[in-house]
């Protein structure tokens, strides 16, 4: 963390909220919270939900989503950026006409369109033009492996789809590419593979599989750490890295309460014995 007499990096999160408070805008800001980065926030949606239940989806007009970017940008140095839930062709619209005034902005984009409880979060029209007018912008583009294939238009199921998969997209694209593994049916073993294709390398990240229950917002917490740690000046391979770490210590240490939906577990955003920079 950052002693009290340094000013820390100021990072800018784009997506929707998330009232259980596990995924979305307010993972990001725990997240960026955890790094000893500032986070500030431009809501796409209110989303009411709770792990494995979303009951609704209320969009900011694309006006209001523009006027707390600009408000921000105005107001603050942005160091880096990351976007999660989009919603919708206007919201995006505005999304990527700011950051095409914004260019040097790092930035980290989770092509998040569906919800773990299987709610769609982007409409099939603002994925298009997700495709045209985002991905290619992106410093980092983060799919799990579902958003893999939709990205693909193929099924991705031997090892050799998987190796192969981050550098077709980045191909693709334009931008560098993170799978997310842990996500593919019947794999087994204690080992979960995330794939990366950074400046035409190949990178592999291993990490232990956790025999926890699954847990919503490990996508959003992941890029958001990543983003922190780019605003930071870490290099983007290093990047990802610790952020994985740190996305493992929080799944392993995770929370849990019994409540009327049967037992509850969420992220531990401030977990103990993890390396945060400075040091």
């Amino acid at each position: 963390m950052f002693p009290s007499s340094v000013i820390p990096p100021v990072v800018l999160s784009i997506a929707g909220s998330d009232s259980s408070a596990g995924a979305g805008i307010q993972a990001d800001l725990k997240s960026f919270a955890a790094h000893g980065v500032y986070g500030v926030c431009a809501v796409t949606a209110v989303v009411a939900e709770v792990p494995g239940s979303v009951a609704a989806i209320e969009p900011v007009t694309a006006d209001t989503l523009r006027l707390q970017l600009d408000q921000l940008a105005g107001t603050f140095p942005l160091a880096a950026a990351k976007t999660g839930m989009l919603v919708g062709v206007p919201q995006l619209e505005m999304v990527c006409s700011f950051l095409k005034e914004h260019p040097r902005l790092p930035l980290v984009v989770d092509p998040v369109y569906r919800a773990s409880a299987g709610k769609e979060l982007l409409s099939d029209s603002a994925w298009d033009l997700a495709k045209l007018a985002l991905f290619s912008r992106a410093t980092l583009l983060t799919p799990n492996l579902a958003e893999a294939e939709r990205l693909l238009l193929t099924r991705l199921t031997t090892e050799a789809d998987l190796e192969l998969a981050p550098r077709r997209i980045a191909e693709t694209f334009g931008c560098a590419v993170l799978l997310k593994g842990g996500h593919v049916p019947g794999e087994a073993g204690d080992t979960i593979y995330d794939r990366a294709w950074i400046a035409g390398e190949g990178f592999t990240f291993p990490h232990p599989r956790l025999d926890i229950p699954d847990i919503h917002g490990t996508g959003c917490t992941l890029s958001a750490a990543i983003a922190a740690r780019l605003a930071l000046g870490q290099a983007l391979p290093e990047a990802i890295a610790r952020a994985i770490a740190y996305l493992g210590a929080a799944l392993a240490q995770h929370h849990r309460w019994n409540g009327g939906r049967g037992a509850i577990p969420a992220l531990n955003h401030f977990p103990d014995n993890v390396e945060f920079p400075p040091s």
